[in-house]
């Protein structure tokens, strides 16, 4: 589609010569954010704002995430919604979806209507109990080496073609017990982008993804840990700092939680390295 950035003016200011300033006008290149709905049956549950593309991994994702559907074969179709302008104009900002007989319920009423933001995710919208249930089984990460972990966001890094056009944007990454990486999304939003991987794993037949490990450009948060640990991912590398709940939910689950990755250092949280 094309619109995952856009130039816009923007006024440089330079204090390398302070006290006095220098300014200069010039295109910069902007992350594009813009809203995604979603209706089932014609009524619309849920909302986000995001950076299109990928937007059916991402519908698999949230929806997985929100206990909707178990596994792809749930979607019968996603469509984007013609004539969403009264213009008649397509803007692929709405997403028309069909589920399977009999999925429905239960879960639809569990999903906030609330439009929500490009950071906000599913925000509180679980207990630590409730996630703990719905995870497949106590997760088991593979045994990782230190090195290998701090050489993910390394490669990621390099993959963040977006990142380095904008500065703008968030990614998820998907690798495997080798340190390999297999899967990488990037959105303005992080838990989008964990949302798309994890949908594409979905849409893979790939899950409870065992043998991955989930890497973030962000920090840990809560809702980070709950979406790998319902993926059935048990290892999950981020480049900032975990949240006391992330922590919890980690340790409850078994999962390797690592933070502040760089070259030479990092944070463990939960779990343990090989």
């Amino acid at each position: 589609m094309g619109r995952l950035s856009r130039n816009t003016a923007v006024t440089r200011v330079s204090l390398v010569d302070a006290p006095a300033s220098h300014s200069e006008r010039r295109a910069d290149a902007i992350a594009v954010e813009e809203p995604l709905e979603v209706r089932v049956g014609g009524e619309v549950v849920a909302s986000t704002m995001r950076t299109p593309g990928h937007d059916i991994e991402w519908l698999h994702g949230f929806l997985f995430a929100e206990g909707l559907i178990r596994s792809a074969s749930d979607i019968i179709e996603a469509r984007y919604c013609a004539g969403a302008t009264v213009e008649g104009v397509n803007t692929y900002n709405v997403l028309e979806v069909d589920l399977r007989p009999g999925v429905r319920a239960p879960g639809l009423e569990h999903i906030r209507i609330t439009p929500g933001t490009s950071a906000c995710g599913v925000c509180g919208s679980s207990s630590m109990d409730a996630v703990l249930r719905r995870v497949p089984a106590r997760l088991s990460p593979p045994p990782l080496l230190a090195e290998q972990v701090v050489a993910m966001p390394q490669r990621m890094r390099k993959e963040q073609k977006l990142f380095r056009r904008t500065g703008g944007v968030h990614a998820a990454a998907i690798f495997n017990a080798h340190g390999e990486l297999e899967l990488l999304r990037e959105d303005v939003g992080r838990h989008n982008a964990a949302d798309k991987v994890i949908g594409a794993l979905l849409m893979q037949d790939a899950l409870p993804a065992h043998d991955k490990v989930l890497v973030m450009s962000s920090r840990a948060s809560f809702e980070l840990v709950q979406k790998a640990a319902l993926a059935g991912i048990p290892a999950l590398v981020a480049v900032s700092a975990a949240t006391s709940l992330a922590v919890d939910l980690a340790r409850e689950s078994g999962m390797l939680l690592a933070g502040f990755v760089r070259e030479d250092r990092l944070n463990l949280y939960a779990g343990e390295l090989g």
